[in-house]
């Protein structure tokens, strides 16, 4: 008896192991993760001098991607805000991102796929220069929710050939610039319409996952080019991220962000303003969770 119940439970336990060799590998792809980094310093009596301050910056960061036969579904939301508070300034804003890309893929020949993508980015909450004070106090105003907002929408191809990288050219590409507050619509090249529609070209191009150890990075290129006004200024949007394990909790990340828009005039402390190269660099270390 004690043998016919060891032969039944290895027998069971064979049957069991080749079933779930069996199931088929899932096709959807869910990566995600969650941090907040902070800083804070207090003086009291400090001779070289200084300023007391309190920093925190929040990321979430999700992409789900299905990938079977002949489709091809891929979606990314990235969302971070980051304040910073010192004796002297009070609280202000150091980072704000909303962001939403999805396309979706047809096979027609090996990592080849007939594609659309949709995009949409803003910001949670206004923001401001600065370095320009306003006669009547504060700053001035550069931003606020939806104020910029893009959308935009494409036709073309996509290139997978790995699950690092993945390639999108959309040469029939829709792209709204829409800024709801009045007195900010100069800033982004708008004045009588809260909206400014542009038709053209764009190429995305995205990289992730591990690069040496516990070193993991994500990098996606965006290039836009409107054929219907000059076409040789092409819209820049550049992202950067490295994380690097610390421990199971903590770990230490840098991100960083430029952009080139000849439609956006940063305003200049002498009044004037013109397009300019935008660049933000966030480092840190904190909590992170991936899942």
């Amino acid at each position: 008896m004690k043998k016919l119940l060891l032969s039944l439970l290895a027998i069971a336990s064979a049957l069991s192991l080749m079933a779930q060799d069996q199931q088929p590998e899932s096709p959807w792809t869910m990566s995600g993760s969650a941090g907040i980094t902070g800083s804070q310093m207090t003086l009291t009596n400090w001779a070289a001098g200084g300023d007391p301050s309190v920093a925190a910056d929040v990321q979430f960061n999700y992409s789900v991607d299905y990938k079977k036969d002949t489709k091809l579904w891929q979606n990314r939301l990235e969302l971070a805000y980051g304040l910073n508070r010192t004796e002297s300034n009070g609280v202000r804003k150091t980072n704000d991102k909303i962001y939403f890309s999805s396309s979706y893929g047809h096979k027609v020949y090996d990592n080849l796929y007939i594609s659309a993508l949709l995009k949409f980015n803003t910001q949670f909450a206004d923001g401001y220069d600065y370095g320009v004070k306003l006669d009547e106090g504060g700053y001035k105003q550069t931003s606020g929710f939806m104020a910029p907002a893009y959308f935009s929408g494409g036709l073309g191809v996509e290139w997978n050939p790995k699950a690092w990288l993945s390639v999108n050219a959309s040469p029939a590409t829709w792209k709204a610039t829409v800024v709801t507050e009045e007195t900010l619509r100069p800033i982004y090249g708008l004045s009588d319409s809260s909206t400014r529609h542009e038709f053209g070209g764009n190429v995305k191009i995205e990289m992730k996952g591990k690069i040496w150890g516990d070193l993991s990075g994500y990098t996606r290129l965006n290039l836009f080019s409107n054929f219907l006004d000059e076409p040789q200024n092409v819209d820049v949007d550049w992202t950067m991220r490295f994380d690097l394990k610390i421990n199971k909790w903590l770990s230490a990340n840098l991100n960083f962000h430029a952009i080139y828009d000849d439609d956006i005039h940063i305003p200049q402390a002498d009044g004037s303003a013109y397009p300019c190269l935008q660049v933000q660099e966030v480092a840190g270390i904190g909590l992170l969770v991936k899942f």
